[in-house]
């Protein structure tokens, strides 16, 4: 069953152009990775160092395996540095409403 992945971020003060062009280059291989059915990143209009990334896996399995492979790259460590506070990552189920 397919799983919505939402990743929120707080950028460091005034670096939220920077966060979003680091999704920018590392998303494209999260496109391509075995499993995603979708990524789109959203940027708060009336704050720019809040940013969303909204994803779309076929499992769960899947994007935690994703996940695994982007932290033993160190992608989740570069991301972090530029954050003001922790990542929320929240999953979604689909349901029939």
């Amino acid at each position: 069953m397919a799983v919505r992945v939402i990743l929120e971020v707080r950028a460091k003060p005034g670096t939220g152009d920077e966060v979003v062009a680091f999704f920018r280059s590392v998303l494209p291989e999260t496109r391509a990775y075995e499993g995603c059915t979708s990524v789109d990143t959203l940027q708060n209009a009336d704050d720019a160092d809040n940013v969303v990334v909204v994803e779309v896996w076929e499992s769960r399995e899947q994007y935690e395996k994703y996940l695994a492979w982007q932290r033993e790259r160190g992608v989740s460590n570069r991301l972090k540095q530029a954050l003001a506070e922790p990542p929320s990552i929240r999953h979604f189920d689909e349901t029939d409403a």
